[in-house]
């Protein structure tokens, strides 16, 4: 350490030193979420964290390599960097509060956002001021483990996490029986009915029973307790670990000073039954509400076969971790691809419904795109890398969800700013029960006091917000729309005005041959073939839509010339032909011009004719999507209003906007004009979602109360929008906003539940109408009742 490094805490508008940075970052973090008392309480000067033994050291520092980090780590631009990690010994919200706060404090760190269902990290860094070990450290210091997630670590890790909370569970329950059993008969016996000796026999006998529970399934509460105590701060375990450890030594005091009525064994086993019950219960629902971006992370193959030197060499199995772009694939039919891939031999058709939310197979064929994560269905494919590791479209796509999920919105802020302070309350409470019923009733007020420490735990309420978000942003991302942001449920619910882009939006933003005219009893199919033939080599967007519509059947041409502004010309089967704007075309024949209408007016028109005259008349346009007339009205239904911007045309935007159903439009509107008005409708008290997908639309997409971008549009207007349509449905819209009102409505019912089980139940306990192992049946039960309420937004049909 520099000797002029200057550490230093604001504690009561005095500037007080520290030793380092991590002790300066703890006694700040205390400070500034309020329990700064703590150090009025303290009765000991704290000495410095003890050092992480240098083996852990030397294993966390092997995650700074480059090559090991291009599979876990996302390279923004300079030298901030992103990884997810999946972090161990995480039990409650307040270990996530916890250890998001202590990362942030860490210098270079530039974000922190912790999942709470799936325990994953997503951590953002700058690479020249801090290193990724140096944050795996700051974890490991507090009492957590952290490393790069992995599917099948995670795995692992859960299933062994799983077997210790059955093995705790299945100890207390066995303890509990049996405890149990004796305690029935001291109960049901009258006074005398059962010798004295062999009555204290049956109590020693339940203590002995009970110490397997006390020792060995209370460890995660005596664990999660701890480290919030290190930390000089009260959480969610705080209460539990009081409750049952004063009640067994109190029992304990009671079996060896020969006080009959102060022995509760069968409490202090049957509540810790009931809690790691309700807990692991809990962590299934969890697990299963966090299942759709689960699937997405594990999608996946752990190994890809590579061709060295195709076509003149075998494929070679190579781990996926080691892939690079460049490198060439062979994806047998049944596999998974491996990376973003660009198709070079091969036609095949492909699975991407996990990604996209399409349920039909998806033709690939030569130069066809293949997104990481999709399953090859019909036959071999050969493909060269174009995207891997942590730039596949799929990560993407897992970071956008994770940075969602993390994200808390209004209401999950609130009720995780009202649990913290709930708990210290809390004991603060069942200290004051305790006093005042010893007043009155010495032999009950230790058991009232566990009970009230045991009922009222904030559980429930910092549950209430994240579970419904997990699992009504996992079935969105199963549909195929994608949160990324933490308020976009809630705000979505609330919407009032649908703003619409036209081009790419409410169009396929695509040259599409709209309309074909015969003209003077032509065959229609010649007449394609001949215009295909003329814009043959043509890369023009006309070309294009002629060529997309054609069965891709050619004629043989001779002198074919093409001349600027003007369209083509060349000879087919012994005539010349022209395919262009009406007068050149006209000009060959030397007749007027003819006289022909169409249904889409806005539309280009070229004409194709011969010296004879006309023969065919084709309308080239951008077509609108077969889906967005039944979603506007949809939209119409559920009582929104709905414009359209566009900077096309007057005549182009009006045909559309006939064609979709929408009454209110504007033409050649600029981006300016855009965000001008959203912010009119705004500030006549609209709520306005806005969807688009240009560079054009992302400062109005940023603007608007929540947005949506297509999947299909550029990068930086996915990067505005709140939500991204991964498969350019538009029929989805109505789904989301239905869903994120059941998720507001979901939200409301948890809060309001738990608000109302804690005004309920602390009273019940206070007046000591509950006895200790109710009251973790109550609380076990509350948590598990708000999880089970938001696994109602899961189901396709909720």
């Amino acid at each position: 350490m520099a000797d002029d490094a200057a550490f230093t805490i604001q504690y009561r508008k005095q500037l007080h030193p520290a030793c380092c940075a991590g002790c300066q970052a703890v006694a700040q973090t205390i400070i500034d979420s309020g329990l700064g008392d703590y150090y009025n309480h303290r009765t000991a000067t704290s000495g410095q964290a003890e050092p992480l033994p240098d083996e852990l050291l030397q294993q966390l520092r092997l995650y700074d390599n480059e090559e090991l980090q291009r599979s876990f780590v996302h390279q923004e631009t300079g030298e901030i960097r992103e990884a997810s990690l999946i972090l161990e010994g995480i039990t409650c919200a307040a270990c996530v509060w916890l250890n998001e706060h202590h990362l942030q404090r860490l210098p270079g760190v530039v974000s922190v956002e912790i999942n709470y269902t799936s325990h994953r990290a997503r951590v953002r860094w700058d690479n020249s001021r801090i290193q990724l070990s140096q944050i795996l450290e700051g974890v490991a210091a507090i009492g957590y483990r952290a490393h790069p997630y992995d599917a099948s670590r995670q795995e692992a890790l859960q299933a062994r996490e799983r077997k210790q909370a059955i093995n705790r569970l299945w100890a207390a329950g066995l303890s509990m029986m049996q405890v149990m059993m004796y305690a029935v008969p001291v109960y049901l016996a009258g006074n005398g009915e059962i010798d004295r000796d062999f009555l204290w026999l049956l109590h020693w006998a339940s203590f002995l029973l009970t110490l397997p529970v006390v020792l060995y399934s209370c460890v995660p509460f005596y664990q999660g307790t701890w480290r919030d105590l290190k930390r000089g701060r009260v959480g969610m375990d705080t209460p539990v670990t009081l409750g049952v450890l004063t009640a067994f030594i109190a029992s304990t005091w009671a079996l060896l000073t020969r006080v009959e009525h102060g022995i509760y064994f069968d409490s202090v086993s049957m509540f810790v039954f009931l809690l790691l019950g309700g807990r692991y219960l809990e962590g299934v629902a969890r697990r299963k509400a966090g299942e759709a971006t689960e699937s997405l992370v594990k999608l996946l193959p752990a190994f890809a076969h590579q061709l060295p030197a195709w076509p003149d060499s075998r494929s070679v199995e190579i781990p996926v971790s080691t892939l690079t772009p460049g490198m060439l694939l062979v994806i047998r039919p049944g596999e998974t691809i491996p990376a973003d891939a660009l198709v070079i031999d091969g036609d095949s058709h492909v699975n991407e419904a996990l990604l996209t939310g399409e349920g039909h197979p998806i033709a690939k064929h030569i130069d066809s795109p293949l997104i990481a994560g999709s399953i090859n269905l019909d036959s071999p494919l050969i493909a060269r890398v174009t995207e891997c590791g942590q730039s596949t479209r799929l990560a993407g796509i897992v970071r956008l969800l994770d940075q969602a999920l993390a994200e808390k919105p209004r209401l999950a802020r609130i009720a995780d700013r009202f649990a913290g302070w709930f708990v210290a309350l809390l004991i603060l409470m069942a200290i004051g029960s305790y006093v005042v019923w010893h007043m009155i009733d010495p032999s009950r007020a230790l058991w009232i006091m566990v009970a009230v420490l045991v009922i009222s735990c904030p559980c429930a309420l910092s549950l209430a917000t994240p579970a419904a978000l997990t699992a009504a942003s996992g079935h969105l991302a199963r549909l195929g729309v994608l949160i990324t942001r933490g308020h976009t449920l809630e705000t979505l619910a609330r919407v009032t005005d649908v703003v619409f882009d036209k081009t790419g939006t409410l169009t396929t933003g695509k040259m599409t041959l709209l309309e074909q005219l015969t003209l003077n009893g032509n065959d229609p199919q010649r007449s394609l073939a001949t215009a295909v033939t003329l814009e043959a080599g043509s890369s023009h967007p006309i070309a294009e839509a002629l060529r997309a519509a054609s069965t891709g059947a050619t004629l043989k041409v001779a002198e074919l010339s093409g001349i600027p502004g003007m369209g083509q010309e060349g000879i087919i089967d012994g005539k010349r032909w022209r395919l262009g704007r009406a007068d050149f075309v006209m000009a060959l024949s030397g007749q007027p011009l003819p006289d022909y209408a169409g249904r889409h007016p806005a539309a280009s028109r070229i004409l194709l004719g011969n010296e004879t005259g006309a023969v065919a008349s084709f309308a080239i346009g951008d077509a609108l999507r077969e889906d967005s007339r039944a979603t506007m009205e949809a939209l119409r239904q559920r009582g929104l209003t709905l414009h359209m911007l566009s900077g096309d045309g007057e005549e182009a935007v009006q045909a559309i906007a006939g064609q979709s159903g929408i009454d209110t439009w504007r033409a050649r509107a600029t981006p300016e004009d855009k965000l001008a008005y959203v912010e009119d409708l705004q500030q006549g008290g609209a709520r306005v979602l806005m969807i688009g997908d240009g560079i054009n639309d992302a400062p109005v997409l940023a603007r608007a109360n929540v947005s949506l971008a297509m999947g299909g549009g550029t990068d930086v207007a996915r990067a505005s929008g709140d939500m991204v349509l991964i498969n350019d449905q538009l029929a989805l819209i109505a789904n989301a906003i239905d869903l994120a009102k059941r998720t507001l409505t979901v939200i409301r019912q948890n809060l309001w539940w738990a608000l109302a089980y804690n005004l309920i139940a602390l009273p019940l306990a206070v007046a000591g109408h509950v006895t200790p192992w109710v009251a973790s049946l109550g609380m076990a039960s509350s948590s598990l009742l708000v999880v089970s309420n938001a696994l109602r937004l899961i189901k396709r049909n909720a």
